[in-house]
């Protein structure tokens, strides 16, 4: 007589070679829910940090967009964040041999599998700080990537010598206003995870215009924000020996920042004076900050054919690009937010339009003087790629009280500028005759000159 209790068919013999066909069925049946699972389980396919004194980047690529929460401990200082839908790798285990010594921000890292479907990493810090944790979409050769850009929680700002004379801005102040969430807008930080010095106001002042392009400020020297291109996830473009852009680009402003400093009166300033990544607005905020009266940001250039060879100067466009190259230039240097990685997400994009709408005719005519003053002295040692400053809507270059530029010393896709371009010697002539370009625009500039 059959069991009622029992799961099997009426029909299957409850013979012993019955029962052990039954369990093995039994067996695969269950099986089979797990198996895709572990087929489909994401990996980490690539672990890298980038330490630097503003912000330590820690970047986890993935072969799949998962999901991350982290928070914040304290006594001792730790960051911990849990990743879902993912299993421990061997990858995953060398971001613990990856924290250097000199970081600023991480002392040691642990991983470990804190439930079937959840990796966890706890991040023993050596200060406190104010994280941002993103993801980002698969872009150029990159996959999916978790961010964790770790920020100081009381930033010590590099600029806060420079300010501490620093006269009114009124155009700072509304775009400070914008980006902190004016009119109920929510709370965008200036630079993603700090609070920047607060700016100088004069309680009860009648509205100011914004300053121009060529106005003075007084008493101290005449301040040049350098902008080396790229840098940490974002190499720029690399060349046919592994040559990288954001190396280049560094070394040659490096040498441009001594050469401008041991100049009377005059004072250079690095967005960026390590490898690490800087988002295009924070290049601009930067050079605003420090209230500079001359932005330049330095690059290599790179094309399909290898042919391509020669330096340019680039200045900015409102009204669209002065040619098809210079256009697809733009396109390609504004990606840079997107290689590199910010969570755009969080910046408020009327800041940006602001930025664009208040770019100023005399902003554009006096890049075009300081461009065409170094594109000439730049001629005199390298091949020009274009023998006139060329104009596209760099958004790097949208500050709209600065003069700003935009050179592409030489191009890195091309072998013979490639060897140029490592050489120290090169490096060091490209950098002396944009010295002598900017001399010769301050030098056009008497009412500056003056006033410093």
């Amino acid at each position: 007589m059959a069991d009622d209790t029992c799961p099997c068919p009426p029909a299957i013999s409850a013979t012993g070679a019955s029962r052990r066909r039954l369990i093995a069925t039994a067996g695969t049946l269950l099986v089979i829910p797990v198996i895709p699972t572990l087929a489909h389980a994401a990996s980490i396919v690539a672990v890298r940090t980038w330490p630097a004194d503003e912000y330590t980047r820690v970047t986890l690529e993935m072969d799949s967009e998962l999901k991350a929460d982290h928070f914040i401990l304290d006594n001792p200082d730790r960051l911990v964040v849990d990743i879902e839908g993912l299993r421990m790798n061997g990858t995953i285990n060398d971001l613990v041999s990856k924290i250097r010594p000199n970081d600023p921000y991480i002392g040691s890292v642990r991983v470990g599998q804190n439930r079937p479907d959840v990796v966890r990493l706890v991040l023993d810090l050596k200060q406190p700080i104010a994280p941002q944790v993103f993801t980002l979409k698969p872009i150029g050769e990159y996959k999916y990537r978790l961010v964790l850009d770790l920020y100081p929680q009381v930033a010590q700002d590099p600029l806060m010598a420079i300010l501490n004379n620093a006269d009114s801005d009124p155009l700072a102040e509304v775009l400070e206003d914008l980006a902190r969430g004016a009119e109920g807008q929510a709370p965008v930080p200036s630079v993603p995870g700090q609070q920047l010095p607060p700016i100088a106001k004069t309680p009860k002042a009648p509205p100011q215009p914004p300053p121009t392009a060529s106005e003075p400020r007084r008493n101290r020297p005449l301040l040049v924000a350098l902008d080396p291109g790229h840098g940490g996830e974002d190499p720029g473009a690399v060349g046919r020996s592994g040559t990288k852009e954001k190396d280049i680009v560094l070394s040659i402003a490096r040498r441009l920042k001594k050469l401008i400093d041991a100049q009377p009166g005059m004072q250079a300033y690095l967005t960026r004076d390590n490898d690490y990544f800087v988002p295009l607005h924070v290049r601009v905020q930067k050079a605003r900050r420090v209230k500079a009266d001359l932005f330049i940001s330095i690059h290599a250039d790179a094309w399909i054919k290898p042919s391509a060879r020669g330096s340019s100067v680039f200045a900015l466009s409102q009204n669209g690009a002065t040619s098809a190259a210079a256009r697809l230039m733009a396109q390609r240097e504004n990606q840079a937010d997107l290689i590199g990685g910010v969570d755009l997400g969080s910046h408020n994009k009327q800041v940006a339009q602001v930025l664009l709408d208040l770019s100023t005719a005399a902003q554009i005519n006096d890049s075009m003087r300081v461009g065409g003053r170094i594109l000439g002295e730049i001629g005199k040692i390298n091949r020009l790629h274009k023998k006139h400053v060329e104009r596209a809507g760099f958004a790097v270059l949208k500050a709209p009280d600065i003069p700003s530029i935009l050179v592409e010393t030489a191009f890195i896709s091309n072998p013979q500028e490639e060897r140029l371009l490592k050489s120290p010697k090169y490096q060091e002539s490209i950098a002396r005759a944009m010295l002598t370009g900017i001399n010769g625009y301050f030098a056009d500039s008497p009412t500056l000159a003056r006033n410093a």
